[in-house]
């Protein structure tokens, strides 16, 4: 699904289960981790997790943009846009949206990982992130790091 079409499907189900129109921008973002979709506050966009699309298909993707459309129509309308709010609870139970996204996994993942040896004692330091190696030494003789093999 490209973000044209996914643009038309927000515009629609806003349309049939509102009937009120959606007139900003739907698109797919893919540094969402832990979340099926956001709104917006300032821009009044919505951003869906392209992840949670391939992975739980069209149904569940339909039940997060009517939770994202329920944040959108009622913060427009000066009401309660909140998870807490009665406004919202009362509005997605009347649309059938999802109160909570299926696990996609991402948030277990770990994209890399590095180690570093230090080249005097031979002292391995596993890392997530990479560290600048001119300014940090080893921690038990003070010599120089390398990068070694990374892990992922």
């Amino acid at each position: 699904m490209t973000d044209q079409e996914l643009q038309q499907l927000v515009e629609q189900v806003s349309r049939e289960s509102f009937g009120k129109e959606f007139r900003h921008r739907a698109t797919f973002n893919g540094r969402l981790r832990t979340t099926g979709g956001r709104y917006m506050l300032r821009s009044h966009d919505i951003e869906i997790n392209p992840h949670h699309y391939n992975l739980h298909g069209l149904d569940a993707t339909i039940a997060t943009i009517k939770h994202e459309l329920c944040h959108y129509h009622l913060h427009l309308e000066k009401r309660g846009y909140r998870h807490q709010d009665r406004d919202f609870k009362e509005l997605l139970a009347a649309v059938g949206g999802a109160r909570y996204c299926p696990d996609t996994g991402l948030r277990r993942e770990v994209k890399t990982s590095y180690v570093y040896v230090c080249s005097a004692c031979g002292q391995q330091y596993p890392r997530k992130r990479k560290i600048d190696t001119r300014k940090y030494g080893c921690g038990r003789c003070r010599g120089k790091l390398k990068l070694g093999t990374s892990l992922a």
